[in-house]
């Protein structure tokens, strides 16, 4: 069979007035859904998996996790993951959508540090973290029972904050990095990102990107030079070759079809594209 999409789920999307987020015992989940789960697939929202025990794989992009006790693994939107077959996975599902969650600078900064699309999305809490984790994990499921309480979106939101900020400091620890929370270059990157996730396929110049974010292209390249030690064209390119290896990998496409989706009129243009960021053409890295 020819696959032209790759299955895309949504949470709450036909009811929008519903809490956009919601905690579910993964193993009840993982055997209510049974097949599903295991094809590769993404989100419209985000997801947090946290696995208790030792138990097979996970499959995020092009890369496969051997899961190990307490793994937990970030799903971003828009990233294609897949379940192995072990229906007696034991665990915490989280899903929420962008909605619920972003609300300052800080919630974009957390977006990037911790649901990054191909870099580190895996961790192993630590045994001196698991009693605090396990706390606003709790704590976020008793509101969830409490729906007709005053606020309780709100301690939701913010113990869901307070979760990931515990866990970026793991991450932060093991690689020697310093939490920046207010640094003004990397607030700015990251909006930059944001924009990119919205017009990667349009096929806006550095220049154009600049003019969004109301800075110059020198200033951006500035501040990308700073963040990551890149070009602002490179994270373009990045995010286009991104969208074209999983359009490859987990559909049946044609390459002109895959150029016409992510912003190219020319399907040999996109070929050199490709093969210049990568080292090979599309239909090598297909193979």
């Amino acid at each position: 069979m020819k696959k032209e999409n790759i299955a895309q789920y949504h949470l709450h999307k036909l009811h929008p007035q519903k809490l956009q987020f919601e905690v579910y015992d993964l193993n009840e989940y993982r055997n209510r859904s049974i097949d599903k789960p295991a094809q590769p697939h993404s989100h419209s929202y985000y997801q947090i998996i946290w696995f208790f025990c030792k138990e097979g794989t996970h499959t995020v992009d092009f890369k496969t996790y051997d899961i190990k006790e307490n793994t937990i693994l970030f799903i971003s939107k828009d990233q294609i993951h897949a379940f192995d077959n072990n229906l007696d996975v034991t665990g915490w599902l989280i899903h929420f959508n962008e909605s619920f969650f972003m609300h300052n600078d800080v919630d974009i900064f957390l977006k990037y540090n911790v649901f990054k699309s191909q870099k580190n999305p895996c961790y192993i809490i630590p045994e001196d973290t698991l009693e605090t984790a396990s706390t606003y994990l709790k704590l976020m499921k008793r509101e969830l029972s409490h729906r007709n309480q005053f606020g309780y979106k709100d301690i939701i939101r913010f113990t869901l904050k307070s979760f990931l900020i515990t866990l970026e400091r793991i991450h932060r620890t093991n690689h020697s990095e310093t939490l920046e929370l207010n640094s003004a270059y990397e607030l700015q990157f990251f909006k930059f990102k944001e924009l990119i996730e919205a017009h990667y396929k349009e096929g806006l110049s550095v220049k154009d990107y600049a003019s969004l974010l109301h800075i110059s292209s020198k200033t951006l390249t500035t501040i990308s030079k700073k963040v990551v030690n890149k070009s602002p064209s490179i994270i373009i390119a990045e995010r286009i070759i991104l969208q074209a290896k999983r359009l490859l990998k987990f559909t049946s496409l044609q390459i002109s079809e895959i150029a016409f989706k992510i912003g190219f009129d020319d399907a040999s243009y996109f070929v050199k594209f490709f093969k210049r960021h990568v080292g090979m053409s599309p239909s090598s890295y297909r193979s």
